[in-house]
């Protein structure tokens, strides 16, 4: 697996009349962790499935590793580009270890059966995400966090040199979340992920690119985009952001509006 270089030059996305993202140019380096972060409807999931060839840009480009990303070959792209995207919809009447295994199908031929590399790979993405032992377990009898963290076995299975997710950590516990955080972060591969925790995207990525209205308000490294400016301007809330003094990363901590809510006990009879 050798990471790629993604570049999304000036693209916009629209539904009928309507603008999902307009003039977006980002780029993520062969092995970074780039995260896009913003408030809901700001564009973060069409982005990506403009990346992932499902939302076809009315301009720009998407290219990956300098070839435009929407001429490649379906074979090809699928070697290259895993996607986790968000509620799926995946209701597969198949075991856990079964739907992993689809993520070695773009390296078969058709009737292709699995080589104890396969095997290897597989099991391997299983323990990546904590799901060994949910293998032979019905997928559509799982939880909504077990599901999510199969789907990201199996785009792990897939071995691509880039891999994007939309919101990954939803429904998982805590735990969960920074295993499948950390997990991502020591992949030789290129990672584009759209995340609402400000403070994991802070910790695990490189660099962030910040949406509003279907455009990029700010871009760089989390220490430098995270101010309570952006946040107040982008978010509409008030926050606090200090360095973690022992991570070394952005500590985000929102303020509520307005004086706070005196306690029972503090309450004047």
């Amino acid at each position: 697996m050798t990471a790629t270089e993604l570049v999304v030059d000036g693209v916009t996305l629209t539904a009928g009349a309507h603008r999902l993202v307009e003039d977006v140019s980002l780029t993520a380096r062969p092995g970074e962790v780039v995260g896009l972060v913003g408030p809901n409807g700001s564009g973060k999931s069409s982005l990506l499935r403009a990346v992932y060839r499902v939302l076809r840009p009315a301009a720009g480009r998407v290219d990956v590793d300098g070839a435009d990303a929407w001429s490649l070959p379906v074979r090809r792209l699928a070697r290259t580009v895993a996607a986790v995207v968000q509620d799926s919809g995946a209701d597969f009447d198949l075991s856990v270890r079964e739907v992993v295994a689809m993520g070695r199908t773009p390296h078969k031929r058709l009737l292709d059966g699995d080589t104890p590399e396969d095997a290897e790979l597989i099991d391997a993405a299983l323990d990546a995400v904590d799901a060994t032992g949910l293998a032979h377990r019905p997928f559509d009898r799982l939880s909504g966090g077990e599901r999510q963290r199969v789907l990201i076995a199996r785009a792990l299975a897939q071995q691509p040199s880039l891999l994007v997710l939309d919101e990954p950590t939803n429904h998982l516990d805590i735990r969960h979340q920074l295993d499948v955080l950390g997990t991502l972060r020591k992949l030789p591969a290129t990672v584009l992920v759209a995340l609402h925790d400000l403070n994991l995207a802070a910790y695990y990525c490189d660099r962030l690119y910040v949406l509003r209205d279907g455009g990029v308000t700010a871009s760089g490294p989390p220490a430098e985009v995270l101010t309570p400016r952006l946040l107040s301007d982008v978010y509409g809330v008030a926050s606090e952001i200090t360095v973690h003094p022992r991570t070394g990363a952005p500590q985000v901590t929102f303020l509520p509006d307005g004086p706070r809510p005196a306690a029972a006990d503090d309450r004047v009879a």
